[in-house]
């Protein structure tokens, strides 16, 4: 059978499942929206599960609110034992008797919040000169990296348990939690590994407003469309201007408005009779776009004029 592809806006909150890459599921997705054109917002390895927000159409260029926004986790940390790849999927490389405490433990996370560096792990996507880290170690080659700089917003315990450590952390873009639970580990004096990982937010998207795969296949098309949110859902931290319907033809064009608004210089959200546009780059007195909706674009066709 033919598979029918359609035009498809808006942004799926998905409950991405253990075993699967995160192209893996967003594939998976898009044949089941029947979707032409489809994005992830923040890859998980397949031994992560949780939140993975599905951008559809034209939701694929606003998506930069998201991949630069803070990450929440829930870690689950096997102490005693360290492995080749910081995970379980690696070999046993050491272990050692575990003896810590609650106490210990508060103690030694309150070590690793707020800025902290970390080497990135050999067995990542990090690419060395366009090849992935992983296919180096994979072939016998470690590649010297440098120190990364990254923010842990909030790090607790949420569970002791002989020698299971659940933890929740809120950390920048780009942290590795892997690291950080071998980091915790060596820190303990035990070593470390992670054996769980589920994203459970990412800035004000909560994973229980997620959909699993069964729940939406269970759904009609009618009923899978109403789970979309709208394009400008991954933006709300972007202040918002208002454009008159001249504003936005000349805007269309490419020109640059004068408008003082009061704002800082940055990145906004812009609408027009209510509905959302696109997206500005405000500089000063400055409005310039930045990325607009493709039907506005094309309704652009009256010549440039010179900027106001």
């Amino acid at each position: 059978m033919v598979r029918t592809w359609r035009p498809l806006d808006g942004v799926l909150l998905f409950d991405k499942p253990l075993e699967l890459s995160s192209n893996t599921a967003l594939q998976k997705v898009r044949r089941l929206y029947q979707a032409e054109k489809a994005g992830h917002t923040g890859t998980l390895d397949p031994l992560a599960s949780g939140l993975l927000p599905v951008c559809f159409g034209e939701a694929t260029k606003y998506s930069m609110g998201l991949l630069e926004a803070d990450k929440t986790y829930r870690a689950t940390i096997c102490l005693g034992q360290t492995t080749t790849t910081g995970d379980a999927e690696g070999e046993v490389i050491q272990t050692r008797p575990v003896s810590v405490s609650a106490e210990r433990v508060g103690e030694v996370l309150q070590r690793f919040s707020g800025a902290i560096q970390q080497l990135p792990p050999m067995y990542s996507a990090l690419k060395h000169q366009g090849k992935p880290l992983y296919e180096y170690i994979r072939n016998g080659e470690t590649i010297e990296r440098a120190l990364r700089d990254v923010f842990i917003h909030d790090l607790r315990m949420e569970r002791l348990e002989g020698s299971e450590l659940d933890i929740i952390v809120r950390c920048s873009k780009g942290t590795y939690v892997r690291t950080l639970g071998e980091d915790i580990g060596e820190a303990l004096g035990c070593g470390g590994h992670l054996t769980a990982l589920r994203r459970t937010a990412i800035a004000g998207f909560s994973l229980g407003a997620a959909y699993t795969m069964a729940q939406l296949e269970a759904m009609d098309d009618q009923q899978r469309e109403a789970c979309l949110l709208p394009l400008d859902c991954m933006l709300q931290d972007f202040p918002c201007i208002e454009l008159d319907a001249t504003e936005l033809q000349r805007m269309a064009q490419g020109q640059r408005l004068g408008k003082n608004l009061g704002l800082p210089d940055g990145k906004v959200r812009l609408y027009s009779a209510g509905e959302f546009v696109g997206v500005g780059d405000l500089l000063g007195t400055r409005l310039a776009p930045s990325r607009l909706l493709a039907s506005v674009a094309k309704s652009a066709a009256t010549p440039q004029n010179a900027d106001c």
